[in-house]
Parts: C-alpha cells; structure tokens; sequence
C-alpha cells in the first residue's frame, strides 16, 4: 500500500495520532536506513501496526472491517482453505452472489487474492483488517469444521447401524454413509496438518489417531458397527480387494482438498479386531520449497548449494523414517530441475509428482525392483538420478557405478549419522575406493517441531548450562551463532536466549510445523584417507567435526537458540 510521506504526516498530526517532530525524525531515519516509514514508527512504538493500517485505509478509501465479534457462516469461511488463511492472513467472510468479500492485512498481496480467485471463480472485493480480527477467524475455523465433522459422523454412522452385519461390503462402500464419513475424516485430517491417518479397531469402538509435525494424537472414537463400512470404502478408494481380511495389502489413491492434490498411500493389516489401516498423506506439489526454508543455514548451507553445481558423484541423505530424507532430495532436484537437464528417478513409492521430471515406481512383485530399474535409468540419458533408498549391496553397487559413469546421483540410507552411512555401504559390499571416487556429500537429519509465533523466552540456569556443553560443544555453537549474526559478539551462553512453547487457542500444542536439523558431511581428502583405511564411523564423525561440521544436536541447540524450536524438542528427536 503506497502512500506518500506528506500524506501519512497530515493525516497523522490531525488525528493527533502523532507529532510533527516525531513523524519528521522517522522520516530521516527511514531515508538513511533505506525503511519504510510506517514501519520505523511501528517499531520505535509511536503507532500500533492496526492503526496505522486504519490509517492507511482512511487515506486511500479502501474500507475497513472488523470481525472481531462477527460469526461467520462455515460454508463462507472455507471458500479459503485455513493454511491459505493463516499464511496470507486473509479471510472469506462475505459472499454474495458472484462476489466474495475477503479481509486482509495487506490488500497489495495480488498473489494471494489472484489464488483466491483461481479457485472460487469469484469476483474478490479486497478489505483491510486488523490482527485481532485474523485471529478471531482462524478460530473459527476450527470450531466450524469441528462442528461440521461432529454432526456428518453421526448422522452417517448412526445410519450405518441398520445395516446389519450381513450387509454386501462392495453395496456397504458404495453407500452414501460411508462415503461421506471417509470424505470427511480425510478432510479434517488435511485440515489439522496431518501426516499420517490410523484407523484402529479395539473390543467395543474404531479409534481414529492423526500423526502431526511427528506426534500421534487421538482424533476422536466411532462405534464399533462403523468398522466395516470405513475399511471397505478406503479398499475401494485404494483399489484393494474387498473379501481378502488375512492378508496385509497396500494401495494408493487421490483427492483434491483444500484447494490442493493429495496422494493417500494405504496400508491395510489384519489384528486382533479386524484390519487396521494407516493412511500417509503426500502432497503431490512441493515446488517452491527452499534449502533455507527446510533448515539450512551457514557452511552447511554452502555444501548443499556446491553439491547442486556438480555433475557426477553421490549425494546421500541419512536417518530414520519420518525424518524428511526424501523431501530434502525432492528439493535439490527442483532446484536443479531446468531445461538443460534430464532428471530421472526410480521410487517406492512415488511421494510427489513433479513436473518435467521422470518418475518410476518400482513393483518388486513382478520382478522391477530397485537394482533392475536403476540398469533401465542409466541407458535413458540420464544427468541426474534420484535412488528414492539404497537397500541392498546390488543396489548400492549399480549406484556408485552410475556416479562413475558420468551421472549425478542422489538416494537415502537408513542410519542414525552421517558417518555411519559410509560404514553401511561398505557392510553392502562397495569398495572404499570406489566410495572415495564418488562420495560428495551425505547428510544425516531429523524433524523437529517449530515453535508458534507466542512463545516464552528464558535463560539457562547455571546448571542447564552445565547439562548444555556435556550434551553439545558448546564453544561451537556459540562460534556459529556469532558468525551468521544470531547474537552479538559479546554474547555468552549465560545471556542467550531460549524459548518454551506458550500454548493458545490458534496454537493449542505450542507447535506447529517442523523443520530439520542437520549435520551435512562433505567428503574432503581427509575423510577419503580415513574410508581407504576402513576406519570407524566415530573416526570419521570426528574428523568432519575438526573440519567445521556441526553435529544434529548443536545444529538443534543452534535452532533452540533463534526461537525455532525447544532444546526439550531436540532432545527428543536425538535420543529416539
């Protein structure tokens, strides 16, 4: 929102809101330093951020609306998915017609009403609003959907009652009942930010569980007679078959929900109480995701970014499942995903499509695993090949063949460090020669949960400084928090600051999202000269420390440190 500097100063000294000295010192200031006067007088706490928004929408004649007490219908309100919402700070709250009314903090952001308008076909009449305001309507959001998913689950079950148990499972799954309970559970579940669906059978009720940012959380309890139906219409959607309930079966099948594609990848296994199914949510869009924005910073940050300017060699990520391995290698490859070049993978399964990328799924039940797949790629002209996990020694073998051979190679390993992937690839029967000759990079990571925007900040005691250097080094961290400009030079571990989650009705776990923690290993001369001697993974953990690298848990405490998460939270993640 342009407005002039005489403008905002006679405005602003007629309403009182300011005084002529005031408002001409922040201009100099801003002239100096490059800033935007609104926001200079914002921060020296001359004028709150809302009203001079209200300024702002006096001047220009845009008009301003509150929603801080209005109740607004759900239907209206979910024209806008809620993640859409929280990110751009716009919210649905009239709609008439072929015009939807929405109210934002910044009516310039054209990006964000042009997606609007994509998606609803509507006229989009842009309103300023303030901050209470945004947040009074994310809270209705979850009130709304909560409110809906309550009444659909029991009308809808409460139907599936008089089905009785001899009911057809093919005419059960078809049913209007159950399509609306499963449309709705995966919904809510894509709503809450889930990652993961269980739907478990016990004695008397269905429990239906959600894994967010890592944790498992209960969604809420179905009767037991609903059992049938919901297991029956996911084998539809996954297209599994109906009368096998023995033997576990995997599927896979697709939706559109909240204004995005969302692949569901089904697992179905036979229990004491009938079949429970796990249902993993894959976005099949991450375009746009950033080195920076999953967690890299710093030296680290450079390794990633020179390993995506070479042309051969292996870059490898580490750790457990659930750790975010496959979609830091989904980033590298949008980042080097130009015409130039020919991309080509070989998964199982398929996470994310992406566009003017080859991707193939294995199917190891006729024969196409891994290891025949990757002999397929490589006599496709191939510059980069993406291994979605090296498994076994003949897998492993064809991978560093294709690095040696003129391609650039990336894949994951299942280990705890980044040290420990070398070790496990000799145990797979490579050479250490001929890891030395294409090893460039490996990355071992884990998630952590990110803290909300309120947060409490505190200071260590004597002794959690103490318990901090037996747990990292601590002279490192600091090193590092000073060099890329986190605290001032002058700091000391007795006065930087760390945070503990505030929980609040937008954030009720204190969390939400996550991003990584990283220790990024490039394979220098030294490391190769430890491989060649067949040296221990410790050996070489170490080494990589002498040269720079920063372990998960210092890269964790150096995270803790900005306000990114808990040192509680990285200790978690370490210790699992």
């Amino acid at each position: 929102m342009y407005i002039n500097d005489a403008q905002l100063k006679t405005f602003l000294a007629d309403a009182n809101l300011i005084s002529q000295r005031d408002f001409e010192a922040a201009v100099t200031e801003a002239q100096t330093q490059g800033k935007n006067v609104g926001d200079l007088l914002i921060a020296r706490g001359l004028i709150g951020a809302d009203e001079l928004r209200r300024t702002y929408a006096y001047i220009l004649g845009i008009p301003f609306v509150s929603l801080v007490s209005s109740k607004i219908p759900y239907d209206t309100l979910s024209l806008i998915p809620e993640p859409v919402a929280r990110r751009n700070n716009i919210i649905a709250y009239a709609h008439s017609g072929e015009e939807l009314e929405v109210a934002m903090l910044d009516t310039d952001d054209l990006a964000a009403i042009d997606f609007i308008k994509k998606k609803t076909h509507l006229k989009i009449q842009a309103r300023l609003t303030d901050e209470a305001s945004v947040k009074a309507a994310l809270k209705q959001y979850q009130q709304g959907l909560k409110d809906n998913l309550g009444d659909a689950i029991r009308r809808e079950t409460g139907t599936l009652e008089n089905q009785g148990a001899n009911a057809d499972l093919k005419e059960m799954a078809e049913g209007v009942s159950a399509v609306r309970i499963v449309d709705t559970l995966l919904r809510h579940a894509s709503t809450q930010g889930a990652s993961d669906i269980h739907i478990e059978p016990s004695d008397n009720t269905l429990v239906i569980r959600y894994r967010i940012d890592g944790i498992l959380h209960d969604a809420m309890e179905l009767p037991k007679h609903a059992t049938p139906a919901i297991t029956a219409r996911v084998k539809v959607l996954a297209n599994m078959r109906l009368d096998e309930h023995r033997l576990p079966q995997d599927g896979r099948f697709g939706v559109e929900a909240g204004g995005e594609k969302i692949s569901f990848r089904v697992s179905v296994l036979p229990t004491y109480y009938g079949e429970k199914i796990v249902m993993r949510l894959l976005r099949d869009n991450i375009s746009g995701f950033t080195l920076e924005g999953s967690g890299f910073h710093g030296r680290g940050l450079e390794i990633m970014h020179d390993a995506t300017r070479r042309t051969t060699g292996m870059i490898l990520t580490t750790g457990p499942t659930g750790s975010g391995k496959s979609t830091t290698l989904y980033t590298l490859l949008d980042l080097m995903n130009t015409p130039d070049v020919n991309i080509s993978t070989i998964e199982d399964p398929i996470e994310y499509q992406m566009t003017r990328i080859n991707q193939t799924q294995v199917r190891p039940e006729i024969g196409f695993t891994f290891a025949s797949g990757l002999r397929a790629l490589v006599r496709q002209d191939p510059d980069i090949i993406m291994v979605g996990e090296i498994r076994d020694k003949e897998t492993a073998n064809l991978a560093v063949n294709a690095a040696l051979t003129g391609h650039l190679v990336f894949s994951t390993l299942h280990t705890n460090s980044a040290a420990g992937a070398i070790a496990r690839l000799v145990d797979m029967g490579v050479e250490p020669f001929l890891l030395v000759s294409t090893l460039r990079v490996i990355i071992g990571q884990r998630l952590v949960r990110k803290l909300c925007k309120d947060k409490e900040q505190y200071e260590l005691s004597r002794d959690q400084q103490s318990q901090l250097e037996h747990l990292v080094d601590a002279g490192v961290v600091l090193k590092n928090l000073k060099e890329e400009k986190i605290v001032p030079p002058e700091a000391t571990w007795k006065n930087v600051p760390f945070y503990r989650p505030t929980p609040s009705a937008e954030c009720p776990e204190g969390f939400a999202g996550r991003v990584g923690i990283y220790e990024v290993m490039p394979v220098t001369a030294s490391i190769k000269e430890l491989v060649i001697r067949n040296a221990t993974g410790d050996e070489i953990h170490e080494q990589a420390r002498k040269e720079g690298m920063m372990s998960m848990a210092e890269d964790g405490i150096f995270k803790a440190v900005q306000g990114m998460t808990t040192i509680e939270e990285v200790l978690r993640v370490i210790s699992e």
